[in-house]
């Protein structure tokens, strides 16, 4: 390949800049291989990553990011460079979940090497294997091997581990046991002192490589960075967006532009939630779904209500409705969640109707909750948790909204999800289908992720709708709950 003379003299440029620093960074190595490379906030974020690494003696790193985004390329091919130049014998471990992958990535390093004569590094003529190699005049080279491959009597002076469990195998416990075993018992056995070590992989299961090392290997001092494709939560997005901001990626467009918002949004539809905040943002969360499991909920496929030409809802055959409000603002767009959910009982089955979840200011807020009170108008009673910034909610509207009652849960999250789920077991809590409810589907997943996902607001509501609704009178009736109950003795009508 060719290459132009201005982007030649710059490379000269980092090459002389090189010599009087420490070594050239990762992503400037990645344009000296191909100076086609886009350098994103990411990319630069993971070279800062790599060099705290370096810098840290027996330095642990795990690093989650969307597929498609440069981490393997970077980490494998130009990390493991950036080693082998600051130090040639350096005795480096990469592996993979099989060893065609292992292979591949084992090729690309050394393929990269000898097309930058100028780094100053060269692969042993008589040690050239694509899995195995070292380079002319050292010690140092790289060993690629597949999950499961030994490793005996081969010392590690630094293990770089990309992907150790494929999709299809992500759900498997006998995978990942391997995978543990592999990690616990081979590589790690194989570590030099002070040898760093990185985990590169897009996460699938909650239970994964680097769902153990942190919750096993808590002596290692493990740094995990999470880089989300969508940011969450300004106050601890690595990357500073603001919320909702989509990551600058490095996939482009054919005009060279990167992806578009729209172009998120669609990649966003097209995987589904469960995928998207396993894939996409590092959440996984199990199959079947974690303390509140997916397959749980009842789903109706028809409008319980009817909508008249003023836009009001009218549910219909329906004991109550309430609507519930778990409100996080801050005076500006939040980090947090504002949910408020419009549910309808009957007898002792729970119905969520609508909901409205979205970062809102305070503003905002009382914008959405006094349409949303206009638009079910049988919701009389309103449920607001009165902490965080219920109060001033509550002061604001008691004057134009009737029915608004401050609830104080004295319980945690988790005893209060725990003290409903068994409606939802049994077959008691009904939600829209996708085609009434687009939404529903990142309501299912923020429930199945619980407590563990990135936000609980949804939780957090269903929690104070389901106990005021079911649980309270249950408890207060000493009444189980009878699935033969006929509906048609207690609806009232609209």
């Amino acid at each position: 390949m060719s290459i132009p003379s201005a982007t030649a003299d710059a490379m000269l440029g980092m090459l002389d800049a090189a010599q009087h620093a420490d070594a050239l960074t990762p992503g400037q190595i990645a344009t000296l291989i191909d100076p086609r490379t886009v350098q994103t906030p990411a990319l630069d974020l993971i070279d800062a990553e790599l060099d705290r690494l370096l810098a840290t003696p027996d330095g642990r790193l795990g690093i989650s990011m969307p597929p498609q985004e440069g981490k393997t390329t970077r980490v494998v091919r130009d990390f493991v460079i950036r080693a082998l130049e600051r130090n040639p014998d350096t005795r480096v471990v990469a592996g993979a979940y099989n060893q065609s992958l292992a292979n591949r990535n084992g090729l690309m390093i050394r393929r990269a090497i000898s097309s930058v004569p100028q780094l100053g590094l060269a692969i042993s003529r008589d040690n050239g294997s694509k899995h195995e190699w070292e380079l002319e005049g050292h010690r140092g080279g790289v060993l690629s091997v597949g999950r499961g491959a030994g490793v005996d009597g081969r010392p590690a002076d630094m293990i770089v581990i990309d992907d150790p469990v494929s999709r299809t195998e992500a759900d498997s416990e006998l995978a990942r046991d391997d995978c543990w075993d592999w990690w616990t018992e081979s590589l790690s056995a194989r570590l030099a002192p002070g040898a760093p070590v990185v985990v590169i992989m897009t996460r699938w299961h909650e239970d994964d490589l680097i769902g153990r090392l942190v919750e096993r290997d808590t002596h290692a001092g493990w740094r995990i960075v999470n880089i989300p494709a969508q940011c969450e939560d300004p106050a601890t997005d690595p990357l500073g967006r603001q919320a909702g901001e989509y990551m600058i990626s490095a996939r482009r467009n054919r005009d060279g532009t990167p992806r578009t918002r729209e172009q998120w949004e669609s990649r966003k539809r097209t995987v589904g939630s469960r995928v998207w905040s396993a894939m996409y943002q590092g959440h996984p969360s199990p199959a079947e779904g974690g303390l509140l499991k997916r397959d749980w909920w009842k789903r109706y496929f028809t409008p319980l209500w009817t909508t008249r030409d003023d836009g009001s809802c009218w549910a219909i055959g329906f004991d109550e409705l309430l609507i519930s409000a778990d409100l996080a603002f801050k005076g500006t767009t939040t980090s947090d969640y504002v949910a408020i959910g419009v549910w309808g009982r009957r007898v002792n089955d729970a119905y969520l109707l609508d909901q409205v979840r979205e970062q809102l200011d305070f503003v905002g807020t009382l914008h959405h909750l006094v349409a949303l009170c206009a638009k079910w108008p049988q919701a009389t009673l309103k449920l607001v948790e009165d902490k965080a910034n219920g109060p001033a909610l509550i002061s604001m509207l008691a004057k134009r909204i009737v029915g608004i009652v401050p609830i104080n849960p004295t319980a945690g999250k988790v005893q209060r999800a725990e003290a409903w789920a068994p409606l939802a077991e049994s077959g008691h809590v009904w939600l829209p289908s996708d085609e009434i409810a687009p939404w529903v589907g990142d309501y299912i997943e923020e429930l199945a992720g619980f407590p563990n996902a990135a936000h609980d607001d949804q939780v957090d509501q269903t929690s104070m709708a389901l106990d005021r609704m079911i649980l309270r009178p249950l408890l207060d009736e000493g009444r189980e709950i009878d699935a033969t109950d006929d509906y048609d003795d207690y609806r009232i009508g609209y």
